[in-house]
């Protein structure tokens, strides 16, 4: 108990120290924010999350959700300074959503599995809180501001959902070589319109395949880039070492060089 008054206190504190900062008296920069200023800093500070979640720091993480929090509380105060909300409303709203999206837990609704779960969760949104929705379905609850590989891999999930999808892993496949064979046909053609279009469809049917095989694409693709970062700073280290940079060693050497840093992590 005295672990949750700690923290309410310390929310409280947190709290004040925006109030202070948005007064006459507080900080300039602070006070002439806009909401659409704090928003493009909130989803920044989401991506330094995520970056932290790969890492290994716990310290780091901590850090990471101390700014996430401020920014989220900074905007809550906006609100409030505009007579709209404040942050009780946004702590009772996601706790009442919470509650009815967990009838199993809450509610005494019987469940078999985790795909019941999904199942009433989807249901809930769509019966009980999208009712008057604006979105078309296939963009209901998907932000508009998602990075957009997350939002192609969220778009075709919703799709899915609504039965438009291949029957198995080896039809995404087929429309994965499909795709390959426009790509080629487009880079023959030299269209460049063409080939961003098809560019586009290969992209957007690989996401499509990380779905069927329940990977997240966002999650892979950042895996790789740090994995392409890691080894390419290795090259640039060895060669360093000779008193070279990358532009000048040859292409098999900094080749070489690759499979080596490749090596050494163990890594297929």
């Amino acid at each position: 108990m005295k672990q949750h008054d700690d923290a309410v206190q310390k929310l409280r504190e947190l709290r004040s120290i925006i109030v202070r900062l948005r007064g006459p008296e507080g900080c300039p920069w602070d006070r002439m924010q806009g909401k659409t200023d704090i928003g493009r800093y909130l989803i920044e500070e989401a991506y330094e999350v995520i970056e932290a979640l790969d890492g290994a720091s716990a310290e780091n993480l901590c850090e990471e959700l101390g700014d996430l929090l401020f920014h989220i509380l900074f905007l809550s105060r906006m609100a409030e300074e505009e007579g709209e909300f404040d942050i009780g409303d946004v702590l009772s709203e996601i706790t009442a959503k919470m509650v009815r999206r967990h009838p199993h837990v809450f509610a005494g609704v019987k469940i078999d599995n985790v795909g019941d779960v999904r199942s009433n969760w989807d249901r809930i949104k769509e019966d009980v809180e999208h009712k008057h929705r604006s979105k078309s379905f296939l963009c209901s609850g998907i932000s508009s501001t998602l990075p957009t590989l997350a939002k192609a891999q969220r778009i075709s999930a919703q799709a899915a959902s609504a039965g438009f999808d291949w029957k198995d892993v080896h039809g995404v496949l087929e429309k994965v070589s499909e795709e390959m064979a426009e790509f080629r046909a487009a880079m023959e053609a030299g269209d460049p319109g063409r080939l961003q279009n098809e560019a586009g469809d290969l992209i957007f049917t690989l996401v499509n395949l990380c779905r069927f095989v329940q990977v997240d694409a966002e999650s892979a693709l950042r895996s790789s880039l740090r994995k392409f970062i890691g080894r390419f700073s290795q090259i640039e280290r060895e060669l360093a070492a000779k008193g070279k940079t990358p532009e000048e060693a040859s292409m098999d050497e900094m080749e070489r060089l690759w499979c080596e840093a490749k090596g050494r992590e163990g890594n297929p």
